[in-house]
């Protein structure tokens, strides 16, 4: 009798989530659909995977003040652009950012992204590089250090970095660092791990401490000191991004900024600040008055996550794709792209464009690794080239269109980064940048794996097996 009414009541939460997901949360319709079989298929668990995973409904009270206050910031900034792009007076520092132009407006058009075009950029493939240099940065740093990552564990490179952020606090240099509670989960890091930084005088804020759901993380990964000095891209803090963890060699892209751009992620980090801990900077002029013109590489700063009302990052994704006329190169770790994103792949390889794409040859989420498998699977027989990188693990989160725009940061080109969590990507116009990624692309095809069409079809029963169920399920979030 217990067990039937046990049932009974899993049963009708199931019909709720249900009704819940159809009629309130107006998801996608794929989306609704593997709900729904999830729910239903799998009662004794589904309703558990819904509270982990779903739950979208709320999305709309947690964060549309976020995006109002976010908006309100980023007005003024946004109308005076908006005029002299909209009535072609400005007049770009390379011919890339002519060239993109359509990209520059529709990404200050949806998600009020600022051009910035006195700007130098470094680029960083090796974690060793990438920290050599923000520790540099730290120990130089006279005013303020503003650092906000997805992941800061309690190891040796996390300790150091919260060692040298606490040297600078006792000097009297402000000190923020905003982690994400989940990526910064006990175990990985904890505020008990950051002690040393709080009685330094440094201050901590923790995004969403909401440890039971999966969704609406905090994934960017910034970096301003003295608001001279950013950095932006996929290395979170910790010795697996110096290739000490499980997964062996860790092949990462972040870049360094000098320049107005600098400003942009300022004023990202204050945003998010804000909503975390309540403190209101006021944004005053000394955070802001390092910016300088040190180069010429036009740089929009693109925010994505539940408080924008459209998908800033993915549409800049699909504008550069549909824009390309010879080449279109990403390197991802995961590959879950919407029906969007797929058809612009597609069509750019049918109409001659060379579209190559690079993940791991080794998953750190098995399940979607073997998605991942399906989704490239799809595109091969469109001309698309596909390759796994077999020297480590794969982590960046980039795009290069034509050698001469593209994007850097901490967005993977799944449905996770595009609708669920809050990223953060430099989009950048300049052909000098553009070939040094390139040439890092290139020097990354010496050591992986084309997936060729032949090699695909020829897959095992079980890999087979392995891609549909991780597929079924891959929209659910």
């Amino acid at each position: 009798m217990e067990l039937e009414l046990s049932i009974g009541f899993i049963l009708a939460l199931n019909v709720v989530f249900a009704v819940t997901i159809v009629f309130f949360e107006r998801r996608n319709p794929t989306a609704t659909t593997a709900w729904l079989m999830v729910l239903f298929l799998l009662p004794p668990v589904g309703f558990v995977l819904y509270l982990l995973f779903g739950q979208n409904y709320t999305r709309q009270k947690m964060f549309v003040i976020k995006e109002q206050e976010d908006r309100s910031y980023l007005q003024g900034i946004f109308e005076k652009q908006h005029r002299a792009l909209a009535g072609n007076h400005h007049r770009f520092t390379t011919p890339e950012a002519e060239e993109f132009r359509d990209t520059i407006f529709l990404l200050l058009q949806n998600n009020r992204a600022c051009l910035t075009e006195g700007n130098r950029v470094v680029i960083y493939t090796r974690g060793e590089d990438k920290f050599d240099a923000l520790f540099a940065a730290i120990r130089g740093a006279h005013r303020h250090i503003h650092l906000e990552y997805f992941v800061v564990n309690d190891d040796d490179l996390g300790r150091a970095v919260i060692h040298a952020l606490a040297e600078k606090a006792r000097e009297g240099v402000e000190v923020r660092l905003l982690f994400d509670a989940m990526g910064s989960r006990p175990g990985g890091g904890s505020r008990a791990a950051f002690s040393e930084l709080a009685d330094a005088g440094g201050k901590i804020g923790v995004f969403f401490p909401s440890f039971y759901r999966v969704n609406y993380r905090n994934h960017r990964k910034i970096a301003v000191i003295d608001g001279v000095v950013g950095f932006i891209g996929g290395f979170n803090i910790g010795n697996d991004y110096l290739g000490e963890g499980p997964l062996g060699r860790w092949r990462d892209t972040a870049v360094r900024i000098t320049g107005d751009a600098v400003r942009m992620l300022q004023l990202r980090f204050f945003l998010d600040w804000h909503y975390v801990t309540g403190e209101n900077a006021d944004l005053e002029t000394r955070y802001f008055s390092g910016g300088g013109s040190p180069g010429t590489t036009p740089i929009q700063i693109v925010s994505g996550g539940p408080d924008t009302r459209w998908n800033p990052i993915k549409e800049g994704y699909l504008k550069l794709i549909n824009s390309a006329r010879e080449s279109v190169c990403i390197q991802t770790p995961y590959f879950i792209p919407d029906e969007s994103v797929t058809d612009a792949l597609r069509l750019a390889a049918l109409s001659g464009v060379d579209v190559r794409i690079m993940i791991p040859c080794k998953p750190d989420h098995p399940f979607v690794y073997w998605a991942t498998l399906s989704f490239i699977g799809d595109l091969l027989d469109a001309g698309v080239r596909a390759y796994t990188y077999d020297d480590g693990f794969l982590h960046a989160k980039t795009i290069v269109v034509d050698r001469k725009a593209g994007s850097v940061g901490s967005a993977n080109w799944d449905v996770r980064s595009f609708r669920l969590n809050f990223e953060a990507n430099a989009f950048f116009y300049d052909a000098a940048v553009g070939a040094d990624l390139m040439r890092a692309f290139e020097e990354d095809l010496a050591v992986s794996t084309e997936i060729t069409p032949e090699d695909y079809r020829a897959r095992s029963l079980g890999v087979r097996v392995k891609e549909s169920v991780s597929r079924l399920f891959s929209p659910l979030g």
